[in-house]
């Protein structure tokens, strides 16, 4: 008898999940079944404000086709939501009416955006009612109101300086709207980067076109537009800020109503063992933005420092590969023993700390771990270091004027921390050098060499082939060089061949240099 595995969610975590299901399923081991509670099936959220400009549309964002998945065998239910978790029954009960029985249960919920409490805004997270003009951006729909105010070239204000609210500003103003980023601290990207590289970020935003408000606190909203929507942005001074489209870019909390209606532990995210699993139940699992890796045992040394959910694709891509994998062996027979040779199956390695990128036409941004310590900064520079172990030293520079900045945080010669503004060829190494905990050179300034007049013409993954050009997918320089050899001519033929660009999009513009660098050889030739 097949498996039953029933995947609620259908974003880009749990398309991954199902793509790697699909041979069981095809051989009759796996009886799948995803509830989507969109009409469409999964699509890349990520570049949704790049559809909300118009610099891409919904067929190039879509991650996964439901007639071919029909037509393998997979039972997908769109616009279906699920009522609730029945556990004892092990059956999800659904607003079509018709129950899904489960052998196994994997949670793929995602998260919601943040609705802040403002005057004029309904915040409950579950139903939240906002004034026409108002508009997170989290699909499809959002999208094309932002694409209605870009198109009609309406002012647009974000309200957030996160990455994603910094990318949409930055997009929607190479458009041609007219945008002003708000945000509640003394620069953007307040949680990634440190107060230099965060001035000099600003300034560049303004160079770009992108008004900002900084240490702005918001306290509601003015609909008083023609139509009753969204007229000004108020704050706590008394003072506003015009627009006729207001971007909520304030986060994203995870969804676990549902876990929690059935009964599950849940903190920030639904609390899943090594394995994906829920704490206590064996029958039901988690990934992505709705999971929280801390397991129950309270002698576990990784779980004492383990945050909550990531947020990124590329770690819920990962454990998605890694659970497919653990419930095939679970399929593959009934006795005890397929539950003995799953659980040799070695566990989801714990995440590295990501590193946060922002690139844009005239921007380059990265930033990783902790970078808040000062060069002069005694106090925060030998917190750690004793018993042997080196206090932190910073190397900083920076040229404002045409803004440029790095930070390297290192210990021991080996990185814990870096900003990088302006510098894209030393930011692509200092991340390459981040990811694998190798030693910096003695001389940092050699690293800044990498930026000069004869390095810029070669792409990211010039340097090392070997080096990670796509973060989100893990794929190499050297095989999207292979996949280029292959016939690939196009970053999106890239894409479908090994899924490089298929995340965040921040390697498009490295892929297409590796592209161009093979054909520039072989025309050459």
């Amino acid at each position: 008898m097949s498996e039953r595995i029933v995947v609620v969610g259908f974003g880009p975590v749990a398309a991954r999940l199902i793509d790697e299901l699909l041979p069981a399923v095809r051989s009759g081991l796996v009886h799948l079944t995803v509830v989507g509670e969109e009409a469409d099936p999964a699509y890349n959220r990520v570049l949704v404000a790049d559809l909300g400009v118009g610099r891409t549309t919904a067929g190039a964002l879509a991650l996964s086709d439901a007639a071919a998945l029909i037509a393998d065998g997979v039972d997908v239910r769109l616009g279906v939501r699920v009522r609730r978790v029945d556990r004892a029954r092990q059956q999800v009960v659904l607003t079509s009416g018709d129950p899904a029985a489960y052998d196994r249960l994997v949670f793929a919920t995602g998260s919601r955006p943040v609705i802040p409490n403002l005057t004029g805004l309904n915040p409950d997270p579950s139903a939240p009612v906002l004034p026409a003009g108002v508009t997170p951006l989290r699909d499809l729909r959002d999208a094309s109101v932002l694409r209605a105010a870009v198109a009609g070239g309406k002012r647009v204000v974000v309200l957030g300086g996160g990455v994603l609210g910094l990318e949409t500003a930055l997009a929607a103003a190479e458009e041609g709207a007219a945008v002003t980023v708000v945000h509640n601290g003394p620069h953007p990207l307040g949680r990634n980067i440190d107060r230099g590289g965060g001035a000099v970020l600003a300034a560049q935003l303004r160079n770009c076109g992108v008004h900002v408000a900084g240490n702005a606190h918001s306290t509601g909203v003015e609909h008083n537009a023609p139509d009753g929507g969204f007229s000004a942005l108020l704050l706590d001074d008394g003072s506003a800020i015009d627009g006729d489209l207001l971007v909520l870019s304030c986060g994203v909390r995870p969804r676990t109503e549902l876990a929690e209606g059935c009964g599950l532990s849940t903190a920030t995210g639904i609390l899943v063992d090594h394995r994906l699993r829920a704490h206590h139940e064996p029958h039901i699992f988690a990934i992505g933005d709705c999971a929280e890796v801390r397991c129950p045992d309270p002698a576990c040394v990784e779980c004492r420092s383990a945050r909550g959910p990531s947020g990124l694709v590329g770690p819920g891509w990962r454990q998605a590969e890694w659970l497919a994998e653990y419930l095939t062996l679970l399929a593959e027979g009934t006795d005890g023993g397929s539950q003995e040779t799953a659980d040799s199956l070695p566990a989801l390695p714990q995440e590295k700390p990501g590193v946060i990128v922002l690139k844009a036409r005239g921007m380059n941004v990265a930033a990783a771990g902790d970078n808040s310590a000062d060069p002069w900064d005694e106090e925060a520079l030998t917190a750690g270091a004793s018993n042997g172990r080196p206090r932190l030293q910073i190397a900083q520079w920076a040229d404002p004027e045409h803004g440029r900045y790095v930070k390297m945080t290192t210990r021991g010669g080996v990185l814990e921390g870096l900003v990088s503004v302006g510098m894209p060829r030393t930011a692509a190494e200092l991340v390459q050098l981040f990811e694998r905990g190798a030693e910096l050179p003695a001389d940092r300034s050699l690293l800044l060499r990498l930026d000069g007049p004869d390095q810029l013409a070669a792409p990211a993954g010039a340097q090392d082939p070997e080096s990670t050009v796509c973060r989100c997918a893990g794929v190499t320089g050297t095989k999207i060089s292979d996949a280029v050899a292959g016939g690939c001519s196009t970053v999106a033929d890239v894409s479908k061949a090994t899924r490089a660009g298929t995340g965040c999009g921040g390697c498009h513009e490295d892929i297409q240099g590796i592209i161009e660098k093979h054909f520039q050889a072989a025309a050459a030739a």
